[in-house]
């Protein structure tokens, strides 16, 4: 099939069963290969929904400006979506933004705005979040992109990846496990399974140290998920559980993807995968389990794949394998 643009390339991703990482044959784990979308990631989807529809209801024209609050994956989708419409793009982001999100923002045209100072929870989440609310307001024919609020956020998820996993698997689906930063993608993929399988158990996956679900702050060093805010789309009633993960156990759960299933991917997916070998362990009989993979891990060498990460996870890894 021959495609417009790459826009148009966004979705319809592979399903692929981890039976080598989960050998468990009453257990069957699906995951949505995400980091196989145009710019490496799930916010593909969001970023050419969100313009898509912009421009569908009158709200974008070619020529305005979208703003957003961003640090990597979002921020080099909506780059490369407001260039392919016609539309500027500035990204609001902090000095841990890592060098190559900050130069792949540069080499698909946004416009970087660093902020320096810390906010009140010792991050950058609020200070970004204020500066991209003053551009909108001050800068011309700006809009807000606004993805911890912004409905068409999880509305993304549930018209194509959400739809997609029910297209592609037959039978039921007992759980979904994914990791949470706006929560966008875990209820739009949520609420569109529930429609056909209203038992599905929604797991969410937040990094240790994240507040999304009221525990308290802590120092988070993978990017990806969790949150020094609650986003405002969260609706924790609609999920049954909730599983944190530290840092060593995001970078074991990576290492243990790549060297089973060959896959390298980011975090975020460490982070699903030691959650899900958690998970598999309380399972008291055969189960399907649904996951998303969100993010390619050529962005993560040296923070999850390098020399200096890799102790990390092997200590979790063990301790993982001794816990009774």
């Amino acid at each position: 099939m021959i495609y417009d643009s790459v826009l148009d390339c966004v979705g319809s991703t592979p399903m692929v069963r981890l039976d080598r990482c989960f050998p468990d044959p009453d257990i069957e784990v699906l995951a949505k290969l995400e980091m196989l979308n145009p710019c490496g990631s799930m916010k593909d989807r969001p970023a050419r929904f969100i313009v898509e529809q912009g421009f569908r209801n009158g709200l974008l024209c070619p020529g305005m400006r979208l703003v957003e609050s961003t640090s990597g994956n979002l921020g080099i989708a909506l780059a490369v979506a407001a260039r392919m419409r016609g539309l500027s793009f500035t990204a609001v982001v902090d000095p841990n933004t890592s060098p190559t999100n900050l130069r792949l923002l540069e080499v698909f045209g946004g416009d970087v705005e660093m902020v320096t100072e810390p906010d009140d929870a010792g991050g950058y989440l609020h200070t970004r979040v204020r500066r991209a609310r003053q551009l909108t307001e001050t800068l011309p024919d700006a809009v807000w992109v606004n993805q911890y609020a912004n409905d068409l956020n999880w509305r993304a998820y549930y018209e194509t990846l959400g739809a997609e996993i029910l297209s592609a698997i037959d039978g039921p689906v007992d759980y979904l496990v994914a990791a949470v930063s706006t929560t966008g993608s875990l209820h739009g993929i949520a609420r569109r399974l529930r429609e056909r399988h209203p038992r599905l158990r929604v797991v969410a996956v937040d990094a240790a140290g994240s507040v999304i679900f009221g525990t308290p702050p802590g120092p988070r060093g993978i990017p990806g998920f969790g949150a020094s805010r609650v986003p405002e789309l969260l609706h924790a009633e609609e999920i049954d559980q909730v599983i944190h993960v530290d840092d060593a156990e995001s970078i074991a759960g990576c290492r243990r993807l790549v060297d089973t299933e060959g896959i390298l991917a980011g975090g975020s997916s460490g982070a699903v995968i030691s959650a899900i070998g958690g998970l598999c362990e309380k399972l008291g009989g055969p189960a399907r389990v649904v996951t998303v993979l969100a993010d390619r891990g050529e962005r993560y060498l040296d923070l999850v794949y390098g020399d200096d990460a890799r102790g990390a996870g092997e200590a979790a890894h063990h301790e993982l394998v001794a816990s009774p």
